[in-house]
């Protein structure tokens, strides 16, 4: 391994979003973001909802995004390791984007330890006691046989709905919810990140989920990291082994 490799973590592109005008032009963004890491990347780390929908059918795979799916198709066929969290807007990828693509696939979140450090994982969507309106969402997204009857549906429906789903979400003033920082007793993923340090011990919690990039001191050991999103922010983490950065990425790269 060498040290001067580093990981890389973002978030929330939210590709094909029926609620935003401009997926194209962040798609070729996103792209130019992994094609500059992958020349020193040792591994990346995609925290939850890279796509607005995923759904996969025995056959078929949702139209689009081919831009990114080949990017990655590139980078992992060159040695580095890809980590794909499912968000709770791509929550049904199963078995394609690990087939195809060559990414690791995760739907709960991951304790690791990376260069000597504890690191906390997940996209951030339903933990702890916090964000309750979603767990029982998530109950019903994960259910074996609703998936299997949505399976039943014709694409052409299924997919219809859940854009009409999507466009009445958060995400419908391309912001969701990433208009200000509340502050640290109202940021329940803050909340959830302290909690948990009662428990045990982590250099560093990465979640994306609330599209607001942050760098923040937990205990004076620990920080609670967000990689923001690729709708308003266009931010990523970066850890070179020594400490972690926010970063936003350079839109006018050609």
């Amino acid at each position: 391994m060498k040290e001067t490799k580093k990981i890389y973590f973002a978030s929330d592109v939210h590709l094909g979003a029926p609620a935003l005008n401009n997926n194209r032009e962040r798609e070729i963004l996103f792209v130019k973001w992994l094609d500059q890491v992958k020349d020193d990347a040792e591994t990346i780390y995609l925290m939850g909802d890279i796509f607005d929908f995923w759904f996969e059918y025995k056959r078929a795979v949702p139209r689009g995004f081919t831009r990114v799916l080949g990017k990655l198709s590139e980078i992992t066929d060159s040695g580095i390791t890809v980590h794909f969290f499912t968000g709770n807007h791509d929550i049904w990828v199963f078995d394609y984007l690990p087939t195809e693509v060559g990414v690791i696939v995760h739907r709960d979140i991951v304790k690791t330890e990376i260069r000597g450090k504890k690191f906390f994982l997940a996209h951030g969507d339903g933990l702890g006691p916090y964000d309750k309106s979603y767990k029982l969402l998530k109950k019903i997204f994960t259910n074996k046989f609703l998936q299997w009857t949505f399976a039943r549906i014709h694409p052409n429906l299924s997919i219809w709905m859940a854009h009409k789903w999507s466009s009445h979400s958060r995400l419908r003033d391309g912001k969701i919810e990433a208009d200000k920082y509340r502050g640290e007793e109202k940021e329940w993923l803050v909340l959830f990140a302290k909690d948990e340090l009662k428990k045990e011990h982590f250099d560093y919690f990465v979640f994306g989920h609330r599209h607001w990039p942050c760098n923040i001191d937990l205990d004076g050991k620990s920080r609670y990291i967000n990689t923001g999103d690729w709708i308003t922010h266009f931010t990523y983490a970066v850890f070179d082994g020594k400490e972690m950065l926010v970063k936003e990425f350079d839109q006018t790269i050609k």
